[in-house]
């Protein structure tokens, strides 16, 4: 029996590939994870300012992926940031597919932002630079990110991206249920 999924993450980024390994080993946990990224365009601006543009960039990132090669699932993330009614705040888009074709799109707590921040963003800044910038760190995107830094470590993006994929793979993981057909009583 072949125990080896085959995981193509759209993005190069260390920290998105880690979170797809991450949330997949824990629903697959005997499996041999074969996960690697590549360079998947979003077709969107490099920071995504509003929910929609942020959403469609993983969608089209998932729809690259899938063109691209087979594999047993596809995952993208997109972060993004848009002006709620509580105020700024950064979050990431998840999208998923199967070898099957079965889709899902999911979608990360949001992280408040300081208004200063959200300025620098609207004025043609990536989040990455704004963060690396005011707390003196490089190329904190690839680490912990700016809810590593204004949650004191105790949050990370490869957290938030792995929490995001696990509530995302429902769809997946229950096809016929999300179809509207009723679980078969257990057997007893």
């Amino acid at each position: 029996m072949n125990n080896t999924i085959n995981l193509l993450v759209g993005s190069q980024n260390p920290v998105k590939i880690q979170a797809a390994r991450d949330a997949m080993a824990q629903y697959f946990p005997h499996a041999i994870l074969i996960c690697h990224g590549i360079n998947a365009p979003s077709g969107v601006p490099a920071q995504p300012l509003t929910e929609e543009k942020t959403r469609q960039g993983a969608l089209n990132r998932l729809d690259y992926c899938c063109a691209q090669q087979a594999a047993d699932y596809y995952l993208t993330m997109e972060g993004g940031v848009d002006n709620f009614a509580d105020g700024p705040a950064t979050f990431a888009y998840i999208a998923l597919a199967d070898a099957d074709g079965r889709r899902s799109v999911g979608r990360s707590a949001n992280l408040p932002l300081p208004q200063q921040v959200f300025d620098d963003l609207l004025n043609g800044e990536e989040l990455g630079a704004v963060m690396d910038r005011l707390f003196h760190t490089h190329n904190i995107k690839q680490a912990g990110g700016a809810i590593g830094l204004l949650t004191r470590g105790e949050a990370s993006r490869a957290s938030i991206y792995t929490q995001a994929i696990l509530l995302a793979m429902a769809p997946l993981l229950h096809p016929g249920l999300y179809r509207g057909e009723l679980p078969s009583p257990p057997q007893r």
